[in-house]
Order: C-alpha cells, then structure tokens, then sequence
C-alpha cells in the first residue's frame, strides 16, 4: 500500500453520502505497500479502509471484490466490501476506481511463530477450498505471461551476473509449466501476495486475510510457497526456518491433503515465488512511480532467496495420512 492519489477529508464529504456508513470524521494515508493509494477512515460508524486502485481498472475489479464477498460468505476471514445506495463495489474518486472495505481486528504479526504459521496454514487451505466454486475466472496478471513483459525492461538495469540469473530462472519456469505435472496442478483462485503484513492477529488468534488486489487464479501450491517464503524464513539470510515450514504445510494438509503433483511441483513453485517478488522489486526500484508515500523494497532479499531455493534442499511437503 502507499499513497500515489491523496484523499482530504473534504474530498469525501460528497463522495460518502453514497455509502451507509455516515459522515467522514478522519482519513489518514498508509504507507506500507506500494501498489495502490490506501487510507483509514474513520466514519460516523467506525472504521474502515479506502483503497483507490492505481492500476486495476473498472473492469478488472469485481473480481476482487466479489471474491472477499464469496470468501467472507464461506467464514473465510476477510474484510468484507461495502456497497453503495446502488448496490455498486467500486466507484469512482478522483476520477479512479475506488472501494471501502471493513477493518479488521488486530495488528501484523512480523516476528511469526510456529504458532502463528499454523493458523496461516490452515485458513489458507480454507481459502483456496472455499474460492473453488467462485465462478468468476481471471488470471494472475503477475504470472508467467507478466514475468515475461517485465523481464526485458529491468534487464538494462542488472550486472551480467543477475542477467543470467534472471534469464535462466524464467526459462527454467517456461520448462516446468509446459511439463504434464504442472498442468494436473490443483488450481483456482489465490491470494498470491500473503505476506506477513497482509494478515492480522490478536495475539495468537488469526484475525483476517487482507489486500486482495494481487489475487487471481493459478496453482494452489505457487500461494502456499509465496507464504512460506516469507512466514518461514530468517529475514536477514532468507534461509527457511523448518520448523515454522512444518507448521503451517501440516496444517494446511489437515485441512486439504497434498497431491502427488504438488510435491513434485514444491520446489520449484518455491523458485517461482521467489522469482515473482525478485523481478516486480527490481521494477518498483529501477522504474519507480511517483507516490506521496512510497519506499521500494530493496531486490536483493528476494535474490537471495532464489539463489537458495535453487541451490539447496527444500523442507518436503507432509507425508500422506
């Protein structure tokens, strides 16, 4: 999140009387996060978050938004869209898509747990189960297809060293997505960005999965690795921390088994995972939009762990029950 389009309170004053919430009391810009513009708000009747979307469009939108409804419809925790008088998800401020959501309970957990993994776990698992039957279908426009129009405009930018390391990680994943075993790969729609400041606790009680907006449908086991490359890890190496690993796979598995595909398919889903978050940090610092809160993440976290998800053994999925 960051703020790209700034909101004052007197922008809202018009713009809130579509929604049942009341009169805007304050607004406040949050910095973390880099896609869209967010703001909490404070109304007549609690508290919520404002999202304007700087780069998904009207179009593009209700996918989102109506998979946290089907999600919170199906106990997943999530925050949940509020309509206007018209019944509409997204409308229009500043001349931009924008949607309010609920606010959930509870803080980041950012020094996690095997407790706190485990809880990730298993509502994942219930997530996935749950968005199965969500009839709308829309790719995840930061998958292969994106990693390929993304690659040509950062590779200027990169030693020959990281040239080779990126040229070859995307041929290795063009190869492994054209093998049988990929395409019998358990799929739907996914979060795709569940990183520890996206989700809330109330110590050790998960509270909520939030910010959606990189959700779209791919493999299951590509979101589990993008959770486990940063629940599970030792921030300042990257190296997976096995015991926080064993504790959210198992109770994921509790909650839905693994297949056979998915442990061939761990690690490199887990490269893959890497790979996406290396190369779109590599775009935010090199090719950086103006915003009025914005601090890139630096790329290099997730080259190192690329480098280690291919250079070492990785922690296998659970044995079948």
């Amino acid at each position: 999140m960051a703020v790209f389009t700034p909101v004052t309170l007197n922008d809202l004053d018009t713009w809130m009387l579509q929604f049942p919430l009341g009169k805007a009391l304050a607004v406040k810009g949050i910095a973390s996060g880099i896609e869209n513009s967010n703001f909490f708000i404070t109304t007549e009747s609690g508290e919520y978050v404002l999202t304007i979307f700087e780069n998904l469009n009207f179009e593009q939108l209700p996918f989102y938004l109506k998979l946290m409804r089907h999600l919170a419809d199906h106990g997943v925790l999530v925050p949940a869209p509020i309509a206007n008088a018209e019944g509409e998800l997204v409308t229009a401020l500043h001349g931009k898509p924008a949607a309010i959501v609920s606010k959930l309970d509870g803080t980041s957990q950012m020094s996690p747990q095997a407790v706190h993994c485990a809880a990730v776990g298993a509502m994942l698992a219930r997530m996935h189960l749950a968005a199965a039957d969500f009839p709308i279908r829309q790719p995840n426009l930061r998958g292969l297809e994106w990693w390929h129009e993304t690659t040509p405009k950062v590779l200027p930018f990169l030693t020959d060293d990281l040239q080779h390391l990126l040229r070859a990680e995307v041929h290795f994943q063009d190869a492994f997505e054209s093998t049988p075993i990929f395409h019998r790969l358990p799929n739907g729609p996914i979060h795709a960005d569940l990183f520890r400041n996206n989700v809330m606790f109330d110590g050790e009680r998960l509270t909520g999965f939030f910010d959606f907006y990189f959700a779209g449908c791919d493999t299951w086991i590509f979101d589990i690795a993008v959770t486990v490359n940063d629940w599970c890890i030792d921030v300042r190496t990257g190296e997976l921390d096995h015991a926080r690993v064993k504790a959210l796979l198992e109770s994921y598995q509790d909650v839905r088994p693994f297949t056979d595909e998915e442990r061939v398919a761990w690690q490199p889903m887990l490269r893959g995972a890497a790979l996406r978050f290396w190369l779109s940090r590599l775009y935010d610092y090199y090719l950086p939009r103006d915003a009025e809160m914005l601090t890139p993440h630096d790329p290099t976290h997730f080259e190192r762990i690329l480098r280690l998800r291919e250079s070492q053994p990785v922690p296998a999925l659970p044995p079948k029950r």
